[in-house]
């Protein structure tokens, strides 16, 4: 597999965001989960690959804390819709007016918050990896990360050895994870789904426990569908599957 090309950058209030630009055409937005990156979630897989062989023009982001982006380790860095809105000013800081939108765990997330917020962005949306619950919490749910992370002391409970063993493989900051954990969230506003207009494809692995079947995220959003590709949380973005999923409904 080839290397990934050394990662173009840009500032946004004080935070340098990288990301990749890889291949030509109509333009789609990755945004991987938490604890990852634009390579882990969509380059090694092949993702981006599969993409760019289909004719598209593919940017992933790394978003703040993650990758090769800073990791501030104040909250505030991470509070509000700073995710989010990264993605937005990445597309501006590249002339995108509109794009298709892909986004995978926390990036799924990420991703339903700006198809509530911002619709007229996005010409089609894929939400993976997210269940029902992005309905009760919004993004809040990264504060299930703090308990094992406050403070940037590892906790030597069973999620604390799990959050350090993802740290080591992933290379993440431990104190950026909590910044992220603690810092303040806007709500989802459910309401506004139902004037999304977008195609809509909710992915998810068959195993995938935490995301489940996601028919209420479905419900809220006007004409979305649900497709089950193998894999769990972990695995379903490796299995050839998952990429052919996003090909073909982005080319639909």
């Amino acid at each position: 597999m080839p290397e990934a090309p050394t990662m173009p950058a840009f500032d946004v209030d004080g935070v340098r965001i990288h990301y990749t630009d890889d291949g030509a055409g109509p333009p789609v937005v990755l945004v991987h989960g938490l604890t990852s990156s634009a390579e882990r979630n969509w380059r090694r897989p092949g993702v981006v690959d599969a993409l760019v062989a289909a004719g598209r023009r593919v940017i992933a982001i790394d978003c703040r804390g993650h990758g090769e982006s800073d990791k501030p380790h104040d909250p505030a860095a991470y509070a509000g819709t700073r995710f989010g809105d990264d993605v937005i000013a990445l597309m501006d800081h590249l002339g995108i007016e509109t794009a298709d939108l892909a986004g995978y765990s926390m990036g799924g997330m990420i991703a339903t918050s700006l198809l509530a917020r911002r619709p007229e962005l996005f010409r089609r949306v894929i939400i993976a990896g997210v269940g029902d619950w992005v309905l009760r919490a919004g993004d809040g749910v990264l504060r299930g990360v703090e308990a094992p992370v406050r403070g940037g002391r590892l906790r030597r409970a069973a999620g604390a050895w799990l959050m350090r063993g993802i740290a080591r493989r992933m290379g993440n900051d431990p104190d950026a994870l909590a910044a992220i954990a603690q810092a303040p969230r806007q709500p989802l506003d459910v309401a506004k789904l139902a004037r999304v207009t977008s195609p809509v494809l909710l992915l998810v692995g068959r195993s995938d426990r935490g995301a489940g079947t996601p028919t209420r995220l479905a419900a809220a959003i006007p004409g979305a569908r649900i497709e089950k590709v193998p894999g769990s949380h972990i695995t379903a973005v490796i299995d050839p599957a998952f990429r052919r999923a996003i090909v073909e409904f982005l080319a639909s």
